[in-house]
């Protein structure tokens, strides 16, 4: 810089200039000034100027010039904290040797928050001296104070040329290497983690996967993780269960580095067992994760893992693996699987409202294995069967109503009369039952009925309302059901026509039909002759 230009630039200092072009000419100095006793004196005197920001431009001039007379002062300005504590300590630290060591010897006197300064000021001088000044606050009993120094050497990576990162990575590492027993602190092994991952040297790998895993606290295994990066885009069988194991952690900071580097990992045949860990991980997020990388895979282990989600409380969580189980072929035998193993009717109802809306789509194997199981759980009075019957009502109403129908009728060929009326019971729910179902169920009915011929006994028999509600609504089928039903005993023939022939119009006309049905069907019994006499006294012989 000639002369004449510097000299210029020494008078934009001067009182009389305004204070913009005081901080200018200060800012321009430090870059293109040189230390000769002049502009020495110049900047010393600005320290002592009121305006706090032209102080601030001074003092990161006399850094720049590594102006050694200043250090007092900026120690002071150092020690007052403030606004220009920061610009003080970088000042000093760039003076050289000098001033690192009378930063380093002023650090334990001061308050932890202008340790903290000073360390992050060395780690941003950019000097040698300064940076192994900066490396070793690493190694401070403050985490505040290695928090610091770890900042700004981080940011001043970028700048280094590859020499540099690698020495830097070199003391790194020994540093880690050395201290394998444990007697570095948490702040500071994670600092050194962070520090190897912005320096992105291929040798750190290892301390990396080490440092990721159980037991190192988890401050440290967070740091580890998020440090991996490019090393797990293939990791091997026990690398990929500890990111597994991770990302199945409760601890957030441990689960959300996890997940985002399993995102880049294929999932393999071979190792499908250990990507099925993440379906019972305790966060949500970490099971959708799982299922998100598991799609397609159409297995009986993958389906016996979604349908463990569908006990989770978490509506909506249940909802995708059941729509994710839906689209399986494994999963909708796994869904069956689990409503015909329910161990309760609670837990069987939640599973067959589960996958009511999938059920129309069962291939008829698998709805003939639901029946068998909902038959077996009615005959032996387990409630269970409710909901495995809704199930099928939900796919196909018609197609249960016919088997249910033909097993009523089975039972009932076969004399089980008691297993029977099962059956039809629940047939007849059905509003729309038909009318020879209903009979059907009055005639199985009347076999169980004690058949006692007292009044009273008679009003309170339900086979015998139903008859008369069958009579009443459909006489013509109720006559040609009794006809044609040749397994109706004279016992049973006499109880019904010896009730309704009491009654009037239809019923009494069908009570006759029931006792002339007796006297044609066993003719020479004691209960024919009965039926002729009852027939007389009632008027229809």
């Amino acid at each position: 810089m000639p002369d004449a230009t510097g000299k210029k630039l020494l008078r934009l200092l001067r009182p009389d200039q305004p204070p913009e072009t005081r901080r200018a000419a200060a800012l321009v100095l430090g870059e293109v000034g040189t230390r000769d006793a002049e502009l020495t004196a110049e900047l010393l005197a600005l320290l002592d100027e009121p305006d706090a920001d032209l102080r601030t431009h001074a003092m990161g001039a006399i850094g720049k010039l590594r102006i050694d007379a200043a250090l007092p002062k900026l120690l002071e300005r150092v020690g007052e904290g403030g606004r220009e504590a920061d610009a003080a300590a970088l000042a000093a630290a760039r003076l050289g040797a000098k001033g690192v060591r009378a930063l380093q010897e002023a650090m334990p006197r001061l308050a932890p928050g202008l340790r903290r300064r000073i360390a992050s000021a060395l780690a941003a001088a950019g000097t040698a001296g300064a940076e192994t000044a900066a490396l070793d606050a690493l190694l401070d009993n403050d985490p505040g104070v290695v928090d610091a120094a770890a900042r700004s050497l981080s940011a001043e990576i970028p700048t280094l040329d590859r020499s540099h990162r690698k020495a830097l990575a070199d003391h790194l590492l020994d540093l880690l290497a050395d201290r394998q027993a444990g007697s570095l602190s948490l702040a500071t092994q994670t600092a050194a983690v962070r520090l190897l991952a912005a320096l992105g040297d291929d040798r750190a790998a290892p301390v990396f996967w080490d440092r990721a895993a159980p037991p190192h606290p988890t401050e440290l295994r967070a740091a580890a993780l998020q440090a991996l990066g490019k090393f797990a885009a293939a990791p091997s069988r026990d690398q990929l269960r500890l990111l597994l194991a991770c990302a199945a952690e409760r601890d957030f900071h441990l689960a959300a580095p996890a997940l985002m580097l399993l995102r880049a990992v294929p999932v393999e045949a071979r190792l499908l067992a250990e990507w099925l860990t993440l379906l019972d991980a305790p966060d949500v997020a970490a099971r959708r994760a799982g299922l998100e990388k598991l799609a397609g895979r159409d297995t009986a282990a993958v389906a016996a893992a979604l349908i463990r989600q569908l006990r989770h409380p978490d509506r909506a969580w249940r909802e995708e693996a059941l729509a994710h189980l839906a689209k399986l072929s494994e999963g909708r035998k796994a869904l069956v699987g689990a409503l015909l193993g329910a161990e309760t009717p609670d837990e069987a109802w939640q599973l067959a409202r589960a996958q009511a809306a999938l059920a129309r789509d069962y291939p008829p194997a698998l709805r003939q294995q639901v029946f068998d199981q909902a038959r077996a759980y009615l005959e032996a009075g387990d409630r269970r069967a409710e909901p495995l019957l809704f199930l099928l009502r939900e796919a196909e109403p018609r197609e249960l109503r016919d088997r249910l129908e033909e097993r009523a009728l089975a039972l009932r060929k076969k004399k089980d009369y008691d297993r029977a009326l099962t059956y039809l019971r629940l047939l007849a729910r059905d509003p729309a039952c038909a009318a020879a179902v209903r009979l059907e169920l009055a005639a199985v009915g009347l076999k169980l009925s004690p058949r006692d011929l007292s009044a009273d006994a008679r009003a309170a028999d339900p086979c015998l309302q139903q008859f008369a509600s069958l009579i009443h609504s459909h006489e013509a089928e109720a006559t040609a059901f009794l006809e044609k039903a040749k397994w109706l005993e004279p016992e049973d023939l006499f109880y019904l026509g010896f009730h309704f022939a009491e009654k009037d119009r239809q019923q009494r006309e069908f009570g006759g039909t029931a006792l002339r049905l007796l006297v044609k069907r066993s003719p020479k019994s004691k209960l024919a002759k009965d039926a002729r006499t009852k027939l007389k006294r009632e008027g229809l012989a």
